[in-house]
């Protein structure tokens, strides 16, 4: 019943996500007019398993700990998308039929199309739309975000944590040569949200080396391509977001940077709490 296990990093963020959300949840109990969402974009199964270990662990996922929040509050709605047919299954399992008590919506289809349905409710005007406030986690494993859904956001009242696949998805896409086939320029293109031309003008140098026959050029890979996709894609979310944090690496057991995570928010306050959750659980 359960998703794999990354490393530490992933309990890791399943804490601070949810002592975010009990810090919003305090907030909103104060202003109960705002009727809140919870939006999960890729939400697993609720449960995450470590087989590494000499017995298997398993961990409470993010959607099933946020469900389970009762103290300060709970949110008024909930909205899991999970696209695997086994993992919306047990998804649904683990938290709508789980809490019939509340208002849970379990659906199996793309987070892309569901981030734009999002924003197309948030941008209707107040007297049409059922939520208010939204905060919303969004934990892809690789590079299924397209930059247009997050582009979709903007001026919505939303809070997000987005994962970012910097070593994981961007660094091993982009060749040392600089020759990355058709397809991997696509979907650079699709998540950075920027042209072929300007992902090897950002990410590559031209060296020039002497041969047998003179001088030639040689396109280079920049050093530290992980953390430089993480503060590009910070610049991207700027244009988006008023309020944007710094890129929090999360590192395997050898110390490698597999993935950023990145909060953003249109209010002031929420970064300021964001950002001390950030430098409470930064190595």
């Amino acid at each position: 019943m359960t998703n794999q296990f990354g490393g530490n990093w992933t309990r890791k963020k399943i804490e601070m996500l949810v002592e975010y959300a009990q810090a919003y949840l305090t907030i909103m109990k104060w202003h109960s007019y705002w009727r809140t969402l919870y939006f999960d974009g890729f939400a697993g199964t609720g449960f995450i398993i470590n087989d590494k270990a000499e017995e298997p662990e398993v961990t409470i996922g993010a959607a099933r700990r946020i469900v389970e929040i009762d103290n300060p509050k709970s949110f008024d709605g909930y909205y899991f998308v999970e696209i695997k047919p086994d993992n919306y299954e047990k998804l649904k399992s683990a938290t709508q039929d789980a809490f019939p008590d509340k208002k849970i919506f379990v659906v199996r289809e793309d987070c892309n199309a569901k981030l734009k349905s999002l924003a197309k409710h948030f941008n209707e005007p107040k007297e049409k739309r059922y939520y208010d406030k939204v905060l919303a986690y969004i934990d892809p494993c690789g590079m299924q975000l397209e930059w247009s859904s997050i582009e979709s956001l903007k001026g919505i009242g939303a809070d997000a944590w987005i994962l970012v696949p910097t070593g994981m998805g961007v660094n091993r896409l982009l060749k040392r040569n600089g020759e990355i086939n058709e397809a991997w320029v696509k979907r650079l293109e699709s998540f950075l949200g920027i042209s072929e031309e300007e992902i090897l003008q950002f990410f590559y140098h031209d060296d020039t080396i002497l041969t047998l026959f003179g001088e030639e050029k040689k396109k280079s890979k920049t050093e530290q391509a992980a953390d430089k996709a993480a503060m590009l894609y910070k610049t991207r979310l700027k244009q988006v977001f008023s309020y944007v944090s710094e890129p929090m690496p999360l590192k395997n057991e050898r110390n490698s940077t597999m993935y950023h995570l990145i909060f953003v928010s249109n209010n002031k306050a929420a970064l300021k709490i964001a950002d001390d959750i950030i430098n409470k659980y930064s190595d």
